[in-house]
């Protein structure tokens, strides 16, 4: 448990640093893109147009490349795949160290976009088949919930930085943080046994409480791993349980309300509010302190009285509550309120992930983690090209109706229907089948 424990240590330095890099540039890459695209303007429908171009694109990629990579994991080990998306993330942020002009940020938009496809969705698929890997079953769910807590905790150091620093110096100290993330992970971080440990101990227990059970009866049968997983053999997993199978639609309805708020939020803000980088970076604070509290704290706390189920609708709630508390903002310090129901909204992740994995066998969480964020990159590729257009109509002058948050209350909406589905699933799907 302590060799467990120190693994896990190196994972989290490594997520740490990833996770400063990769979101120090959040509170100012709105303002760098207005600048290039359309300086002096607090309205620019290309820079919301380019900006879900991206999300689309991202998403179409990380679709496709995100459960070959975590299926691959499962052949070669989690630490020789994540160097990939660790590596790849450095290029974008290095381009607006060296520049901010228009050339520049085009380069970076065009590496940004093909980078990602790799880097984002892989980077938190492997990380959590990393942990999966050394983390027994019935601590799983807080041990999701930690590993977000301190991603959550890296954000808040990165908006902390991006608030005091410059612009050029904000890009120039995240991509110093993007490499310090590498070399730490390549130094560091152990590759794990692929839950052979974890395997072995549930065998003896198996032997000692159980011996009329079977390996088989306590997760869904896949078929044999290949070099990359086919279609049917995603579609066959997430049909081998009816835990799956919800846990899929919650996942796509609440992705796609999410990628929504996020493609809308901060030009609703700059158009709405006149908002800047200090404005954008307070909020995104707020965001990340609340949402790191709640992970190594709350999660820990709620998850072994509640269950992962109970608790993924409180927090689908708070999902909802925070999408139409946004598109009804009054006044310049709504958001920041709104920003608060992040306590509860942030455990969305932590609880399907956990859900899901308690559903497959030590071998399989590169594939069943790798699937799920498939899930989500398929919202990510619809919900911009939904929400884009609709950011843009209601935020220019030929909007049907005043309602400037029109699409933010579309993607409350969306979280909405994952709630329903989160309420239909029965607290015994949870568990694991048993005959």
């Amino acid at each position: 448990m302590k060799e467990a424990a120190a693994g896990l240590g190196h994972l989290l330095v490594f997520s740490f640093l990833f996770c400063v890099g990769a979101f120090m540039v959040a509170p100012v890459i709105t303002d760098v893109t207005m600048a290039a695209l359309c300086p002096g303007r607090d309205q620019c429908s290309l820079a919301i147009y380019l900006t879900g171009l991206q999300q689309a694109i991202t998403g179409l990629g990380a679709l496709v490349v995100t459960p070959v990579v975590g299926n691959l994991s499962d052949r070669y080990g989690r630490k020789a795949l994540l160097a990939l998306p660790a590596t790849l993330s450095i290029v974008p942020l290095a381009i607006l160290a060296l520049n901010q002009t228009r050339p520049y940020f085009y380069a970076y938009y065009v590496a940004k976009t093909l980078t990602a496809m790799v880097s984002e969705g892989a980077m938190m698929c492997l990380s959590l088949a990393y942990v999966a890997d050394k983390v027994p079953e019935a601590q799983r769910a807080v041990a999701f919930g930690v590993f977000s807590g301190v991603c959550t905790a890296g954000f808040v150091a990165g908006t902390i930085a991006a608030r005091f620093l410059s612009v050029s110096s904000t890009f120039q100290v995240a991509t110093l943080s993007a490499v310090a993330a590498v070399v730490y992970m390549r130094a560091f971080v152990q590759e794990t046994d692929r839950g052979a440990s974890l395997m072995r101990d549930e065998e003896a227990s198996l032997l000692l409480f159980a011996p009329s059970s079977s390996a088989e009866e306590l997760s869904p049968m896949l078929p044999p791993l290949r070099k990359a997983p086919s279609l049917l053999e995603m579609v066959a997993l997430l049909t081998s349980s009816s835990t799956f199978t919800r846990a899929a639609v919650i996942t796509f309805f609440h992705s796609l309300g999410e990628t929504g708020l996020q493609t809308a939020l901060l030009y609703f803000l700059k158009a709405q509010f006149h908002y800047t980088k200090n404005q954008y970076a307070n909020l995104l604070l707020i965001f990340g302190i609340t949402g790191s509290f709640s992970q190594l704290t709350m999660m820990p706390l709620l998850a072994p009285k509640l269950g992962e189920h109970k608790l993924l609708g409180v927090a689908l709630l708070g999902s909802c509550v925070h999408g139409f508390l946004y598109s009804i903002a009054w006044s310049f310090w709504v958001p920041y309120l709104a920003a608060s129901c992040v306590i509860l909204s942030i455990l969305v992740g932590p609880c399907i992930r956990s859900i899901v994995s308690k559903k497959v066998g030590p071998s399989e969480q590169g594939m069943v983690q790798g699937c799920i964020t498939g899930i989500s990159s398929t919202a990510s590729v619809i919900s911009p090209l939904v929400f884009t257009p609709l950011t843009a109509w209601f935020l220019s002058e030929t909007a049907p109706f005043n309602f400037k948050g029109f699409s933010l209350a579309c993607a409350g909406f969306a979280t909405l229907v994952a709630l329903i589905m989160s309420i239909n699933m029965r607290p015994a799907e949870v568990q694991p089948d048993n005959k």
